[in-house]
């Protein structure tokens, strides 16, 4: 089922990065030797967030790979154009784009403000939708091409669809983007699906928008999502898309069954890691 075993010298175009999942998925590429553009706007150190998109840049050089941190915002549609033709001019061309940039706010709909609403739209859906499409004619030049969106399967309960409307609008846009460019392009064997965990991942916003360090002693570390993603990347693009996968799953079909080394506390039991929302 592999089209390659590694990413040496595939170019990765990712939203975010600077720390956490997206920074994971990096390193792990990294290590294989690839390419890695990084397109955030954490410029200079954040008072409450570790990582930047230098400091970034530097860890993944460390690990192997090559890197472009460039200074942007998804949500600017010159920041995306800048970001995909600084890419190409570095790198050659685009091999995958990573949809990690996301906005967290758990707000009943009442108390959820209209700028933060905006906001989750903007980076959640609409950067999703523009980064995709500016990466497609070099995506289609790539000999396995991908298109990964940190974001959950459709689950249209209304258990999770009244816990937080504008948050859940927000991701099921993200997914909804991402199947949509998968039948689009399916002709042209570009792979898009949407990839989230079935326990939460120790990261910045579940800590912060969660549950605190409660939350990421039950959670599992961002390798399980780097690890995962890696699996994906390195499938044959016309075996595998239009799919909301589960990173655990996914991982199982590859013969990864023992995931214990994944739990941010070592020797949790599996038990006692938290599902993590948008999942029954």
């Amino acid at each position: 089922m592999n089209n390659s075993a590694t990413l040496a010298g595939k170019t990765i175009l990712m939203s975010g990065g600077s720390r956490g999942i997206g920074l994971a998925i990096a390193l792990r590429a990294a290590r294989d030797g690839a390419n890695v553009a990084i397109l955030a706007k954490t410029d200079t150190p954040h008072p409450k967030l570790e990582g930047t998109i230098h400091t970034a840049a530097a860890e993944i050089e460390e690990a192997g790979g090559r890197a472009l941190p460039i200074h942007g915002d998804v949500r600017s549609d010159g920041d995306i154009a800048r970001a995909v033709a600084t890419t190409v001019e570095t790198f050659g061309g685009i091999d995958a784009v990573v949809n990690n940039a996301s906005v967290i706010d758990l707000s009943r709909s009442l108390d959820l403000a209209e700028k933060k609403y905006d906001l989750m739209q903007d980076v959640n859906v609409r950067g999703t939708f523009m980064l995709s499409r500016a990466a497609v004619p070099y995506l289609k030049q790539a000999e396995n091409p991908h298109i990964i969106s940190l974001s959950p399967p459709l689950n249209v309960t209304p258990q999770w669809l009244g816990a937080h409307t504008g948050y859940t609008l927000a991701k099921y846009g993200m997914t909804m983007a991402t199947l949509g460019l998968a039948a689009e392009f399916a002709d042209d064997g570009i792979a898009a699906n949407a990839l989230w965990p079935a326990t939460t991942v120790a990261t910045a916003a579940v800590k912060y928008a969660l549950g605190g360090d409660e939350m990421m002693r039950v959670s599992r570390t961002p390798d399980i999502a780097a690890d995962s993603a890696h699996a994906l990347l390195t499938t044959d693009s016309r075996e595998i898309t239009g799919q909301s996968l589960i990173m655990e799953e996914l991982l199982a079909e590859r013969g990864v069954t023992d995931l214990s080394g994944y739990a941010a506390v070592p020797g949790t039991p599996d038990a006692e890691l938290h599902r993590d929302i948008f999942l029954d």
